[in-house]
């Protein structure tokens, strides 16, 4: 167990910081509407680390007025907590911030045993709960199993391109030629520096990416499941990484890495699991085909660049491809829609995104860097045209980086949308 004496010091210098926090001066994030702050149910924050996870619940309290106790665990001097020091901890909240605060923010619980029977106790208290964490498994299995249902959970990734151009003063709504050509060289910055917020202001770039990595792969995944060999966690990581937006062959990647494919399919769940990749399967309405190969993508382009001998390629058209999932995911979460990718046989065109409501199609999306020639006009087109007769869907988007306009094609309207325009919208 730990002393209390040292709870209650990480705690008092916790609270001393969060004192001096101004949220008018923070980017507000989309999520922030998420939260049910009237509801008794816990409000879950989960994402990759340093997406900013505890800033957006210190803005969301801070501005709505609530008084509340904070406990941050990812703290070197709570390393090895247990659920019996969490009512210490519990106690050292009230005597920091009196007892009658109606709100307790746990900052990265996901480590402590046991936290959601704490949890559960506090909700059934009517003490009303925010918590955050890194790791997707964790937290979905012991909320929905020890929760029975009583939590909300917000996902949160990094900056989005609208939230990067807040950050940097970015005007996104100026028509002057002066104003569009900001946003060309902010959104050609993003694509490669990515969207984690304490990156935007950090001049070592790569040193910050490299942290970040071996923090999710050491705290988040080796400390959480056991793992021994973390050099073959690491090269899948950097495989999967350096192949963004490509189907997963665990037999090649197997092959090339000299690790058994039953370890890479496990490793590549964990780095799922921790938000450093995130998987798209593809659209069929058989379940086993919806299993079967299933692609990469990475949380934030950041990651492509910034580490040790990425040898990360310059296609911008895997960069826009991968910027625009994740914000589908962001958009998506809205609704409660999901995204997939569609290739009715080996030899068809594919189509990047479908955006389905349960097994209605409700939009086919292609990304595409470049359509200025025939031949690439032609390829991504037709592939739109096809899969909208397959899967009865008329709204068809192309994203590029070409002017917004609509085109008429076998009777057929297809949405032309600037990248910037759309990751905007």
């Amino acid at each position: 167990m730990i002393e209390e004496r040292i709870i209650l010091q990480v705690l008092a210098e916790q609270r001393d910081e969060i004192r001096g926090y101004d949220p008018s001066r923070w980017v507000v994030r989309r999520e922030e509407s998420l939260f049910e702050f009237d509801s008794s149910l816990a409000q879950v924050v989960i994402g990759v680390r340093r997406s900013g996870k505890s800033t957006l619940c210190h803005k969301v309290l801070l501005e709505h007025g609530i008084r509340y106790g904070y406990v941050n665990l990812d703290d070197d001097r709570l390393l090895g907590m247990k659920a019996e020091d969490l009512n210490t901890a519990l106690s050292c909240v009230y005597q920091l911030y009196g007892t009658d605060i109606p709100y307790l923010f746990l900052d990265e619980i996901q480590d402590v045993d046991g936290w959601h029977l704490f949890v559960n106790r506090l909700l059934r208290s009517k003490i009303r709960i925010f918590v955050t964490g890194s790791n997707a498994k964790l937290l979905s299995s012991e909320l929905a199993t020890h929760l029975t249902g009583r939590y909300n959970e917000i996902r949160l990734f990094p900056f989005s391109f609208s939230e990067y151009c807040a950050f940097h003063q970015i005007d996104t709504a100026d028509i002057t030629t002066k104003a569009d050509a900001t946003r060309k060289s902010a959104f050609m910055d993003y694509i490669v520096t990515g969207g984690f917020p304490e990156l935007q202001s950090i001049r070592n770039k790569r040193g910050y990416i490299e942290s970040l990595i071996s923090a999710i792969l050491e705290k988040d995944i080796k400390r959480r499941f056991k793992i021994r060999n973390v050099d073959a966690l690491r090269k899948i990581a950097n495989h999967l990484i350096n192949n963004a937006c490509q189907e997963i062959n665990y037999d090649d990647m197997s092959g090339i890495l000299g690790i058994s494919d039953k370890t890479c399919k496990k490793y590549t769940d964990y780095l799922r699991q921790a938000f450093l990749i995130q998987i798209l399967i593809k659209h069929s309405f058989k379940s086993k085909n919806r299993i079967r190969n299933p692609k990469a993508y990475i949380v934030d382009p950041g990651f492509q660049n910034n580490r040790e001998n990425s040898m990360a390629g310059e296609n911008i058209g895997w960069r826009l491809e991968n910027v625009v999932y994740i914000e589908l995911l962001r958009r998506c979460a809205y609704d409660f829609r999901d995204v997939y990718y569609y290739k009715a046989n080996p030899r068809a065109k594919e189509v990047d995104f479908v955006v389905c409501d349960k097994d209605q199609t409700l939009e086919l999306i292609q990304v595409a860097y470049e359509i200025d020639t025939q031949k690439s006009f032609n390829r991504e087109t037709s592939a739109l045209i096809q899969a909208a007769g397959r899967l009865h869907c008329d709204n068809l988007t192309l994203v590029a980086f070409a002017p917004t306009r609509d085109i008429q094609i076998h009777g057929k309207t297809i949405h032309i949308l600037s990248a910037i325009d759309w990751l905007l919208y």
